[in-house]
């Protein structure tokens, strides 16, 4: 039987149907052992396998439509391409843009590595060892474990155990035994608050999101704020629950007349909670100071341009070469930390 015909089977229904051709059906089409097929499709054929041969399996592969098969790959060698992205089920529609355009960025990055970046929710009802045993089983070569993701000392040790090279925290605090990127949410509420008592506002509100899966960001940028307010004599700060629709946003307003300077989590609350000021004739900044967060170019085309918080965090690019570093090099101990920054983009909302 030729490999053409190998492709086929009769179904029940008396029809032909085509099988996923296999390494064996290559090595036998190029007239070589499925050994050489292995070294020349895996990349090792250097110094075992002549061009003229490399060339031949690699054509035979590309007639027959061959693919690896990345989990048998797995297998051999304990550890995939994959570098699962792993972020918690409950909080995958809460990121906004920034978090998204770094993933995606970050994605990108990975493949001039030949690394597969793949974004996985973990489920809220899994312990965290569990959780872990879910991602161990995909054998990824590094988990980059987003903002509340369950990783802890012990499921830090269920990965590496599996074969797992790199395990990264991007969030507060990275767990024992896992490298680091902080990414420090009370600073960035530190940030706004000083801005906004340094312009001497000193009755201040800090939103806080009604959508679930925010409450790790929200508190922290609270605590944040009332440090910051610790500094001022007669300073106070208020926490001012926000769902994000048009109905709560002027509920708010109305609630907020007495404040003199809104932290609104972020840009896009932001804009929302001052639309809504702006309706019950609240003058945006001369009545109440507003500030945001993320700095989307959108805060930039509001009236009056709306004060934000900026974020630096590492470079997508930076983030995939540290992975690979990781990864390819044992020497390296677990305990690298890289660290987001955060400054204030002051425009005339908090003039």
């Amino acid at each position: 039987m030729n490999d053409s015909a190998e492709q086929q089977e009769n179904s029940p229904g008396g029809a032909r149907r085509a099988t996923v051709p296999t390494s064996a059906s290559v090595a036998r089409h190029a007239g070589v052992s499925r050994a050489t097929v292995s070294y020349v499709l895996n990349g090792q054929a250097a110094g075992k396998v002549s061009a003229a041969t490399q060339a031949k399996v690699k054509k035979a592969a590309q007639e027959l439509g061959y693919v690896p098969h990345a989990a048998a790959r797995s297998l051999r060698s304990g550890s995939s391409a994959l570098v699962l992205i792993a972020v918690p089920a409950d909080k995958v529609p809460a990121f906004g843009p920034l978090f998204a355009t770094f993933v995606a960025h970050f994605q990108t990055a990975l493949e001039q590595y030949g690394y597969t970046g793949v974004l996985h929710g973990a489920r809220a009802d899994r312990s965290p060892q569990d959780t872990a045993r879910a991602w161990a089983e995909l054998r990824p070569a590094a988990v980059l474990a987003t903002f509340g993701a369950p990783l802890t000392e012990e499921s830090v040790g269920i990965l590496h155990g599996s074969g797992t090279r790199a395990v990264i925290s991007f969030g507060p605090q990275p767990a024992p035994g896992a490298h680091g990127i902080t990414m420090d949410q009370e600073e960035i509420g530190a940030v706004a608050g000083a801005h906004l008592l340094a312009s001497g506002r000193r009755r201040l509100g800090v939103v806080m999101p009604r959508e679930r899966g925010l409450d790790s960001f929200s508190g922290p940028r609270l605590a944040g704020v009332t440090a910051a307010a610790s500094a001022f004599p007669g300073a106070r700060v208020t926490p001012l629950p926000l769902a994000y629709t048009e109905e709560s946003a002027a509920q708010v307003a109305v609630d907020a007349r007495e404040l003199d300077g809104i932290f609104a989590y972020n840009d896009e609350y932001a804009m929302l909670l001052m639309r809504a000021l702006q309706d019950a004739g609240v003058d945006v900044p001369r009545d109440t100071a507003l500030v945001g967060a993320d700095d989307l170019l959108i805060a930039r085309l509001m009236r009056p341009r709306l004060t934000s918080v900026r974020t630096e965090l590492p470079a997508p690019h930076e983030v995939a070469a540290l992975v690979d570093r990781l990864i390819t090099d044992r020497s390296i101990r677990p305990g690298v930390r890289i660290r987001s920054t955060a400054q204030i983009e002051a425009r005339e909302s908090s003039g």
